[in-house]
């Protein structure tokens, strides 16, 4: 080959060879991506639900969850997110703390602008396109039975439809329990016209409280996807936030509507044995779930253990798993030990620095061993 060829030859393996680099490295870059996923914090979000979703975002590592304000929503800041999450409390003090302004621009950045939206419980009640109730009347279904809309509170059983499958996989062949509070009952405003997509249902038929009638909610719509202008919304009725060995679908719900891809997790978050039937708060439930918190504070060790186990592992009390943090710091080892064993159980990583302090202040070898398994277990 003549030099001038060899030459030439040269120069273009080396463009190749910087154009394969950039490529490979724009590749990179993409997948390296994450994934904006903020929170609202506003009045009218419980900041137990804040946290509890911020804390479930983490299973999924491509996620960067944070938080939003109103005043930051005014000032821009969903510019720069990817996946907007309503979470629970109360759906119309989050509107009212939204504000016309602040509503038509969450408006925008889903229907304009392709984002994606989540609505947890009053997240879906804020959603929603409800007569006499004030919302953001974004999807096309309704929350039936206003008047009764305070239903209850526990460990429900809810059912996912094929649809449901498809974005739940994993779920295939198990019973699906979730924890509910107060949540939406939702159905289509015109059933002649669904454009909605049903992905769970309820099960459990919930009238736990005083004068809400029976029959309501079997059947009716739990979770829905819609596709709303260029945007995705994903609403669920209940708190999988606050249920353990379902808390990755949190994370799962942002994807769906950030981009529809679905990634699996760490197999340790998936557990789907835990619970075997429903277990709802009716009058004479709270009133022991009472006498059980009192009883936390008893001289006897072992009726705080009892107490606090019966709270958890029996009743399913969400309260209870925060309660056992406190005991993490009991005079007694084997109190010590127990909220532990809870802690790791429930998969609250948020308690982890209560843990590690915990964990240094310990001199009980046992209970060392089991700090040090639930922070391990806990950190993401």
């Amino acid at each position: 080959m003549k030099p001038t060829l060899l030459k030439i030859s040269a120069l273009l393996l080396i463009l190749f060879s910087l154009s394969f680099c950039a490529k490979n490295q724009t590749t990179s870059k993409n997948n390296d991506k994450k994934i904006i996923v903020a929170v609202f914090d506003g009045n009218g979000a419980s900041p137990i639900c804040v946290l509890e979703t911020i804390e479930a975002l983490k299973i999924d590592p491509q996620i960067k969850p944070r938080t939003i304000s109103a005043a930051q929503i005014m000032n821009g800041a969903l510019d720069s997110i990817d996946v907007l999450i309503f979470p629970g409390g109360s759906g119309s003090k989050e509107l009212n703390n939204l504000g016309q302004i602040g509503a038509q621009k969450v408006k925008d950045f889903l229907i304009n602008k392709g984002k994606g939206i989540v609505g947890i419980c009053a997240g879906g009640y804020l959603l929603s396109t409800t007569p006499t109730y004030p919302s953001l009347r974004i999807i096309s279904a309704k929350n039936i039975d206003r008047k009764h809309y305070s239903r209850g509170r526990g460990l429900i059983q809810v059912k996912l439809t094929n649809n449901g499958l498809k974005v739940f996989p994993e779920l295939k062949g198990h019973k699906f329990f979730v924890q509910y509070y107060d949540g939406p009952i939702l159905a289509a405003l015109d059933s002649n016209n669904i454009t909605y997509t049903d992905i769970a249902h309820y099960v459990t038929d919930i009238h736990a409280n005083p004068g809400t009638p029976s029959g309501v909610t079997p059947g009716k719509t739990f979770m829905l996807f819609q596709k709303v202008g260029k945007g995705k919304v994903f609403v669920s009725g209940g708190h999988p936030e606050a249920t353990q060995g379902y808390r990755w679908m949190i994370p799962r719900m942002a994807r769906y509507v950030y981009d529809g891809k679905i990634i699996t997790y760490d197999k340790r978050w998936y557990r789907f044995n835990l619970y075997d039937s429903a277990y709802l708060f009716t009058p004479d439930k709270i009133k022991l779930e009472k006498q059980l918190f009192w009883q936390l504070f008893d001289s006897s060790a072992d009726k705080r253990i009892a107490a606090i186990k019966t709270l958890y592992y029996t009743m399913h009390s969400r309260p209870a798993v925060r309660w056992s943090i406190g005991l993490l710091r009991d005079s007694v080892p084997k109190v010590r030990l127990t909220a532990a064993q809870i802690l790791k159980h429930a998969e609250y990583s948020w308690a982890i620095p209560d843990l590690r302090q915990a964990l240094k202040d310990e001199t009980d070898p046992k209970v060392k061993k089991a700090i040090v398994q639930a922070i391990e277990f806990l950190t993401y």
